[in-house]
């Protein structure tokens, strides 16, 4: 037995280091277009229709059994009577491995044992930042966080393995990545984003997918991809969720089209429509951006799933549709393959009316199911629809998922500021450890964290450490207090006393867990409990460390100045407090670099990459520009030169060949992220200042000087005129690498 055991463990390993499962896709038995013949019109509108987990468990739905149990009539009622394709959604919290196992396998034996045809139900969930609805599954750093590690490879193994513990589940459809480009900073979801800039996105964005799918996504280790949320979403013009977007074309194709092209170029199975609109346009009803472009210009063939509600979204809030029934027309026309309905049957009765009147074509809905079948088909859904065998999937919730999630935070965790080389400490100083987010797994987590909002404490993992309890672990004289909370002060004398005592104060602030509607906010402002606390505790004369936990850039242009030194934690999780505590201490030499423009003012929210007339000041100078931090702004315990830059056009390959050199001239070894900006000095639309077309990470010892050797495609200097086409000009370009710049000419 012991034997069969390391069998299985070492099977796994190799699975989970790049073999892929000899599953065979191309099974004659299950011909998606004979089976389609055989379907009748309901069975095709219920292949179109997603429910909530919800509407199949017992009890009432927002008065559900805990935890959810299915109801065996309503479950027939769903995939006998109307033949649903798909369900989603956990019960309003995580569950055990084993009854995620029940769940699936009652399912799919009704939907394999007891309908004619027999098609496997396809599952989803958002696994955001690992298998993060799953008890005790492995939680890694935000993927705005995994973005600050600017290491691709480290990104596309956290995917695997959250697709890993995710498939031991039975679920193999994954609502993730958020492939948005974080332009709005005020927006709520931009910690699920990987940044502000577009070739970081698009090469965290495809590491991801290749994460999750492999090579063959039927691969009983993984897990489908969904491309979140096309198009546009993430500019919202008031910064809300769910708001308006105002895109010129110039911008759509250049800013936000570009992740969505390479996701489909990696072959993502599938894709969630932006729930808001463009330019007045609801995306859901935009036969423009859902038919033309998405698949008419990009040749996307999957799975094109509406967000939560949308199509009713289109009637009760857009109003862009008179009643449900029309908002289903013009949804499907657009075309959206299946609606997150959730929780009734509306959507598919009233689209069954809508094709018997002739509204809706039937050529529309076969080519739909036709596209659900198929990715059933790819993900192997028909040959073996039910749980694995929960023993084949020993590695979940495994030290070594969880080391992988503590070397992410590791390398994500940002050194903003470090005056005097406070940092790092040693451990005969007393620290004081304050702050709202210092004591508290819930804070580090943040939301899609065992529940939607993230927020409940009852479901932390009690055996993980809070940032408080991994300093305890490292130093031994750490005292605590509170201190403040989010919008008051909390036991506000016993910390100052507890201050004085100190050699250094800890703060620990940032910003409560929330996502989507619930995450929208007014300000950026950190609120102003926090900034008056760290104002009190600077009277002591200590040196101050401030620790930002946060789900964007929130203004700390008060506090900056009292601090000697801030590190950017992002949202490590569980497994990253441990890496902020090694780094406070010197085991770990910081290597994050910012993927977000750090903001100084509340409406002075210009990117890196602006225009050059986004510079005038009033004085017309060119500083108008002032952020608290730039993009790409990360420091280190050691200190890196760069030098003997040279650049090469290459005609004959058609690209920019780039070499420079990088030395270590501190006395650590430690990682440094090479970050290569091009600007295009005359063009025809207004150039930005500079666009990021390359990075890399390298570990560079103490007194080594690594020489880094690297190509640019000349296509990768493109833009989109005010025709909409990708052109590259003839003109001068300015290649800069830290502080070396070199001119090169078309």
């Amino acid at each position: 037995m012991k034997s069969f055991s390391k069998l299985i463990l070492l099977f796994s390993f190799i699975i989970l280091t790049g073999f892929n499962f000899p599953i065979c896709k191309d099974n004659p038995t299950h011909d998606i277009d004979k089976l389609i013949k055989k379907m009748t019109l309901k069975q095709k509108v219920g292949q179109m229709t997603q429910l909530n987990l919800d509407v199949i468990s017992v009890g009432e739905i927002f008065n559900l059994k805990e935890p959810h149990q299915l109801d065996s009539a309503k479950l027939r009622k769903a995939l006998v009577e109307y033949g649903v394709g798909s369900i989603l959604n956990v019960g309003g919290h995580a569950y055990s491995l084993e009854h995620w196992n029940s769940i699936i396998k009652e399912i799919q034996s009704v939907a394999t044992k007891e309908t004619n045809l027999r098609i496997p139900v396809l599952y989803g969930i958002d696994a955001i930042h690992g298998a993060n609805y799953l008890l005790n599954g492995t939680l890694f750093p935000q993927p705005l966080a995994q973005a600050a590690t600017f290491n691709p490879v480290m990104v596309e193994k956290a995917a695997q393995m959250t697709a890993y513990e995710t498939r031991a589940s039975g679920i193999p459809w994954n609502f993730s990545p958020v492939l948005d480009v974080a332009r709005q900073p005020l927006w709520s979801r931009v910690f699920e984003t990987y940044g502000e800039d577009v070739y970081v996105c698009k090469r965290m964005g495809v590491a991801t997918i290749q994460g999750y799918q492999g090579k063959d996504a039927s691969d009983p280790y993984r897990v489908s991809s969904c491309m979140k949320h096309f198009l546009g979403y993430s500019w919202s013009f008031t910064g809300k969720d769910r708001t308006s977007s105002y895109i010129p074309d110039i911008q759509l194709r250049e800013y936000f089209l570009p992740t969505f092209e390479a996701a489909i170029d990696a072959g993502s199975l599938s894709v969630m429509i932006n729930s808001g609109d463009v330019n007045g346009i609801p995306v859901h009803a935009n036969k423009s951006l859902l038919t033309d472009l998405l698949r008419n210009e990009l040749g996307f063939d999957g799975v094109a799933v509406t967000d939560w509600e949308d199509i009713i979204k289109l009637y009760q809030f857009h109003k862009v549709a008179s009643s449900l029934k029309e908002a289903v027309k013009m949804a499907i026309n657009a075309g959206i393959d299946m609606s997150m309905v959730p929780n009734d049957y509306q959507f598919s009765d009233l689209l069954l009316e809508l094709v018997e009147e002739g509204e809706v074509p039937m050529e529309r809905i076969d080519e739909s199911v036709k596209r659900i079948l198929l990715m059933k088909k790819r993900l192997g859904l028909f040959d073996n629809p039910f749980t694995p065998d929960s023993h084949s999937y020993p590695l979940v919730a495994s030290d070594s998922f969880s080391n992988h999630s503590y070397k992410i935070a590791s390398e994500a965790i940002t050194l903003l500021k470090n005056n005097d080389q406070v940092l790092p400490l040693s451990n005969d100083q007393k620290i004081f450890c304050t702050g709202p987010m210092a004591h508290s797994l819930t804070m580090i987590n943040g939301s899609w964290s065992r529940t939607w909002q993230g927020t409940d404490p009852v479901w932390d993992d009690q055996s993980k450490n809070t940032i408080l309890e991994a300093l305890r672990t490292n130093f031994s004289n750490v005292s605590f207090e509170q201190g403040c909370d989010f919008d008051s002060f909390q036991n506000i004398e016993a910390a100052i006393q507890k201050a004085k005592n100190s050699d250094i104060i800890l703060a620990c602030m940032g910003e409560y867990p929330s996502t989507e509607k619930p995450g929208d906010i007014h300000s950026l402002e950190m609120e102003r409990a926090q900034l008056d606390y760290i104002k009190e505790l600077s009277t002591l004369g200590k040196p101050i460390i401030l620790v930002l936990v946060q789900n964007r850039t929130r203004i700390i242009r008060e506090i900056e100045p009292l601090c000697s030194a801030i590190i950017m934690a992002y949202q490590p999780s569980e497994n990253g407090s441990l890496a902020v505590a090694d780094i406070l201490n010197g085991k770990v030499n910081p290597s994050g670099k910012l993927p977000v423009t750090y903001p100084r003012n509340v409406n002075s929210l210009l990117l890196y990459d602006h225009r050059y007339t986004d510079e005038l000041n009033i004085d017309f100078g060119l500083e108008a520009f002032n952020p608290q931090y730039e993009f790409g702004h990360g420091l280190s315990y050691t200190n890196f030169n760069y030098s003997d830059l040279n650049v090469n056009v290459d005609s004959t390959k058609q690209q920019i060949h780039i070499q420079v050199k990088v030395t270590n001239t501190g006395t650590l070894d430690g990682k440094e992220t090479v970050l290569a900006f091009v600007s295009d000095n005359t063009a025809s639309v207004a150039p930005s200042v500079k666009r990021l077309r390359y990075f890399e990470k390298s570990m560079i010892s103490s007194g080594e000087t690594k020489l880094l050797d690297f190509s640019i495609d000349w296509s990768d200097l493109a833009f989109v005129n005010a025709n909409g086409k990708w052109i590259r000009e003839k003109g001068s370009y300015t290649i800069t690498i830290g502080s070396l710049t070199q001119n090169i000419y078309f």
